[in-house]
């Protein structure tokens, strides 16, 4: 749906890969968040990336995982994606 950039981790993301159900489910958080399911988000924000889809704005998309929330982050310029825990941004 749209390009990734350069993928990111925090040192925190980092720092808990060597879960391997931890891994897992950043792989499926990524390729939720590729084809356009942005997570545990309301209904306002769902939009929001959908139009940031169209006009080339900023995508955030948020999913539980067993060690807690993540987030992923699309910069507008699709030059990065970040994989972070919420209390790092």
């Amino acid at each position: 749906m749209f390009e990734l950039g350069l993928l990111l981790v925090t040192n925190g993301i980092n720092d808990k890969l060597d879960s391997l159900r931890f891994s897992k489910e950043i792989t499926v958080a990524l390729h939720r968040f590729t084809c356009g399911d942005w997570g545990e988000m309301e209904q306002e924000d769902i939009e929001a990336n959908n139009e940031a889809l169209r006009n080339g704005e900023r995508l955030f998309a948020a999913y539980k995982t067993s060690e807690g929330k993540i987030w992923i982050i699309t910069e507008a310029d699709r030059s990065a994606t970040t994989i972070l825990f919420p209390d790092e941004y």
